[in-house]
């Protein structure tokens, strides 16, 4: 890849000016800052860093300290702005500024250096944010730690990310004492909490020991997420190097041109634009309101609050999910932009009506669903379900990626309202690049030719594991001298460019020689009235090798049986090996906090002493 510079980045402004997304991404800034404010941040800008050393830093490349100017500018000129609101806390851009810069004296102070790594094992709340902008200043990048992890797993997770201190909810802390002697790079514990406690130091404490001026600047987007281990240990992923490798200078060069990284940059920043970000505005707060439902720590729930960190925008955090409370803060705080999975749209639908209908959700604009797949019913249900409730418009959009590619595709309201088949759809590939590939005979699929998912993005042409380098080489195949990353899923594109997930090739039941996807059957059994969840995994047979095992979760008070289920299937036009086998009902199924089913739970059962495949 040639080197990034000034002319070289600049030889390709015409050619990017020209991008659709471009001018998407110009359209979303000038709706949500305005020009006169653009215009305030880029003076404030060039005052905090010196008119001479401004030309300077934009000649030579070298953007450390006009990048940590604008970030800080930024939140001069939003000043009593709310940023970030946690219950009855209200974090205001000025106080945001504050808290952050102490907090990267702090961490420089603890001896933190650019490319260490600190981590964060955080509820949804200001804290999450300060430690990631306070990281990304001082050039660390922070992983996202799963609270949900416990004893050697979330050790496992912090000694493979190798952090020198970690920042943590006073609500961890026996879980982090339990794991301290195993910890193998952590040399400080810094608590969030009213109350100091042996072995840590209390994160307000660190703040206010700290100057609040600008620290040694080495800028690095700390953003450091794990995969979400739905089907092994959870593998850290470098964002940090994808995002932020045109503004800094530690982040390692891409594994392609910079022409070709240039344009697969401004494809992914263009997912504010695809989900409405240019058509909401606040009329009280002139900003966009976004709501966290979803813990911050996942990779997906980036999309969700990526406003807050370049527009501007109030982000409302909810450190535990209640679906009443969704609605009730939609309502409050006027929210008109929310990343969920499809988990919690069915825990909406299933509100009482009496519950339901006591908010008025007219301010939501865009609802954004990812993480798992999302039936054309489910998401027919969503749109209505706001509509009566307020908003006039379809609010529904989703995307397809992953932790390791970030946003590949969109599926925005006018792709279905033109065709409503393509509800079935995840979108089209707007933020990447996307083929179904042919493995077995070397070639890209026609149009609705199932294949395998090839998709590139910016985060795949920087993408590293960290501690596993043979993890990272065998998910890319080459095509035609071109790298492609293997996401492990079957899937179909159709004339018209939108993309058809099948299925995922670890989860495909070889029954009789023939290959079965669960989506369809899963799509059939939750379509049934009395079916509230359903997971359809293998199951060993002695004559067929592997057959279909659905365990499905029924609606309380419910008598439906086995044969009432097979009869459901028959009539919605599953035949052959795709009928089910094994029928068997769970109280409830196990789900990932991003909405996938953990299938190897309810697989483990049927394979206990049998050696399966994979």
């Amino acid at each position: 890849m040639k080197e990034k510079s000034f002319f070289s980045v600049l030889l390709n402004l015409p050619r990017l000016i020209f991008m659709k997304e471009t001018r998407g991404v110009a359209l979303v800034a000038i709706k949500q800052l305005g020009l006169v404010t653009i215009i305030k941040i880029l003076f404030k800008t060039v005052t905090k860093t010196g008119f001479i050393k401004s030309i300077k830093c934009v000649f030579t490349f070298k953007l450390d300290d006009l990048v940590a100017s604008m970030f800080v500018s930024m939140w001069d000129v939003f000043g009593d702005r709310e940023a970030i609101i946690t219950g009855e806390k209200r974090i205001t851009y000025r106080e945001l500024k504050d808290r952050v810069l102490r907090l990267a004296n702090g961490l420089q102070a603890l001896g933190l250096k650019p490319k260490d790594r600190f981590a964060e094992l955080l509820l949804n709340g200001n804290e999450f944010f300060e430690a990631l902008f306070a990281g990304s200043l001082i050039g660390c990048p922070m992983p996202f730690l799963n609270w949900h992890l416990k004893g050697d797993d979330l050790a496992g997770a912090i000694n493979r990310a190798s952090p020198k201190i970690l920042i943590f909810d006073e609500e961890f802390y026996d879980d982090v004492i339990a794991i301290k002697d195993k910890l193998t790079t952590v040399k400080h514990y810094v608590m969030v909490g009213a109350k100091l406690k042996d072995g840590v130091m209390l994160y307000e404490d660190l703040l206010s020991k700290s100057a609040n001026t600008m620290p040694k600047v080495s800028i690095a987007l700390a953003l450091n997420p794990y995969s979400g281990g739905t089907t092994g240990a959870p593998k850290n992923v470098n964002y940090f190097d994808g995002f932020g490798y045109l503004i800094s200078d530690t982040s390692e060069k891409p594994k392609t041109s910079l022409k070709d990284y240039l344009t697969l940059l401004v494809k992914q920043v263009s997912f504010t634009y695809w989900f409405g970000a240019h058509k909401i505005k606040d009329k009280k707060s002139a900003n966009i309101r976004l709501l966290m439902p979803s813990p911050v720590y996942h990779a997906a729930s980036i999309i969700g609050w990526t406003p807050l960190l370049l527009h501007g925008a109030t982000g409302v955090a909810m450190r535990n999910f209640n679906a009443e409370e969704l609605l009730k803060l939609i309502e409050k705080e006027r929210i008109g932009w929310v990343f969920i999975v499809p988990t919690i749209i069915d825990r909406l639908l299933h509100l009482p009506d009496n519950v339901k209908n006591k908010y008025d959700l007219s301010s939501m604009k865009s609802l954004i669903c990812g993480s798992a797949p999302a039936s054309p019913e489910l998401k027919e249900a969503a749109n209505r379900f706001f509509k009566e409730r307020g908003c006039k418009n379809n609010v529904f959009h989703e995307f397809y990626g992953s932790s390791e590619t970030a946003v590949v595709t969109t599926l925005i309201p006018e792709d279905y309202e033109q065709n409503p088949k393509r509800l079935a759809s995840v979108g089209k590939a707007r933020c990447g690049e996307l083929g179904i590939y042919n493995k077995e005979e070397a070639k890209w699929c026609a149009p609705n030719e199932q294949g395998y998912i090839f998709n590139r993005t910016m985060m795949t042409e920087s993408l590293k594991y960290s501690g596993s380098p043979e993890k990272t080489k065998s998910v890319f195949e080459f095509v035609d001298g071109v790298r492609w990353f293997d996401d492990g899923l079957i899937g179909y594109m159709d004339e018209d460019g939108y993309v058809y997930l099948t299925g995922r090739v670890k989860e495909m039941i070889i029954s009789g020689g023939v290959n079965i996807y669960p989506n369809e059957i899963e799509r059939i059994i939750n379509n049934h009235d009395e079916v509230t969840d359903v997971a359809v995994v293998r199951a060993p047979d002695a004559d067929l090798g592997e057959c279909v095992a659905a365990v499905i979760q029924l609606k309380k008070n419910s008598a439906i049986n086995k044969e009432d289920i097979l009869e459901h299937c028959r009539k919605n036009g599953l035949r052959g090996f795709k009928i089910p086998k094994i029928v068997e009902f769970a109280a409830e199924l196990p789900r990932h906090i991003d909405g996938k089913l953990v299938k190897r739970e309810l697989e483990d059962k049927f394979w206990k002493g049998i050696e399966r495949r994979g």
